[in-house]
């Protein structure tokens, strides 16, 4: 077996796979549960978590932060200790700093952060046992946020997650890059942030474990990351398309029908492209948006003044399976998935 146990900050995850955090609700305890039970780390997303709570129409935030302690321990629970569960928190999060003291005091072992640059995650966390990870594209986003936690908080990260062109959500790419992937040699740029990281493992003395995402769907795509220097994988795509998903059945469905045909790059209300399937909601935003009519105050560089529309009423009706009026995230090759699997099967699979 390639894949070896990995140590972050002082805990040993025995499958180095991570289940990527998809919101909202489509990753909450009942997947990240089952991954933690096969030794993998099992991630929630932070973003809308209370979105099926009764007062959260009323008071989102206040939902979201009663209902992701709650979400935290059922994971925990469901692992029977085998693994790690962790978060995702965007960075361009609304009360950033609270959501990451919420889930610490809930006692998350790891807080993966994307979606810009989580300069002040080492801060939030600070007195609590958690490992902390930058979620990264680029050999320059890698050194700007390692230079910042290094120069401001005599730290580094406890581990890297390289997220690739082929992902879904929040992309750190260009449209441009997007259309072209096969000219960003990403290989090359994989191999460039894991030799910036040996810097600040021999300064801190320490290891910090390296994850690749974006477009991991298959073994051999698991064990050409390990061939470039990483530790293990990341995936989300393929996590949905499980009976333990926390998605409705319909939006499992989507996947598993959807070719590659299917599938496009959309603008995000916060200005980052990402990737969904191609539906009446996508088709609809494209000729004719229609703004937002009430704001959920979720994310900080939203405004539903200038909005195309509303992602976290999109992204709700697509999890409970209203699809023609919701948006469906996806990586590049879902029109690979043809069919529901278990978490079981799937991390077998990926374990190489």
């Amino acid at each position: 077996m390639l894949m070896k146990s990995v140590r972050l900050h002082g805990r040993t995850l025995p499958v180095p796979i991570i289940q990527g955090g998809m919101g909202i609700g489509v990753s909450r305890s009942r997947l990240a549960g089952a991954v933690a039970k096969e030794g993998g780390m099992g991630v929630i997303s932070t973003a809308q978590v209370g979105y099926d709570d009764p007062e959260f129409d009323t008071d989102p935030e206040g939902a979201n932060l009663r209902v992701l302690p709650q979400q935290i321990r059922r994971a925990k629970e469901l692992s029977g200790g085998k693994g790690l569960v962790g978060v995702n928190i965007m960075s361009v999060t609304q009360l950033y700093e609270l959501y990451v003291k919420t889930v610490c005091e809930a006692g998350v072992d790891a807080i993966i952060s994307g979606a810009g640059f989580p300069s002040k995650l080492p801060e939030y966390a600070a007195g609590y046992d958690v490992a902390i990870a930058p979620i990264v594209s680029s050999e320059r986003s890698a050194r700007v946020i390692l230079k910042l936690w290094d120069k401001k908080y005599q730290r580094t990260a406890d581990f890297l997650v390289i997220e690739g062109p082929r992902a879904g959500g929040h992309l750190g790419f260009s449209p441009e890059q997007l259309h072209d992937i096969d000219s960003l040699d990403y290989d090359e740029e994989i191999r460039k942030i894991i030799a910036l990281k040996s810097v600040y493992e021999e300064k801190y003395n320490v290891d910090m474990p390296v994850f690749v995402a974006g477009g991991i769907f298959h073994a051999e795509d698991a064990r050409h990351a390990l061939e470039l220097g990483a530790d293990g994988i990341q995936a989300a795509s393929r996590f949905v398309a499980t009976e333990e998903c926390d998605a409705d059945e319909a939006f499992k469905q989507a996947y598993v029908q959807a070719n590659e045909d299917d599938v496009v790059i959309i603008k995000s209300p916060v200005g980052m492209p990402g990737r969904a399937i191609r539906n009446a909601f996508v088709e609809q935003v494209a000729s004719c948006p229609g703004g937002v009519d009430y704001c959920f105050n979720c994310l900080s560089v939203c405004s539903p003044l200038t909005a195309a529309y509303c992602i976290t009423k999109a992204l709700i009706n697509a999890v409970k399976g209203d699809l023609e009026n919701g948006l469906i995230f996806c990586g590049a090759r879902v029109g690979e998935i043809s069919s529901i699997t278990t978490v079981h099967e799937l991390m077998r699979e990926l374990a190489v």
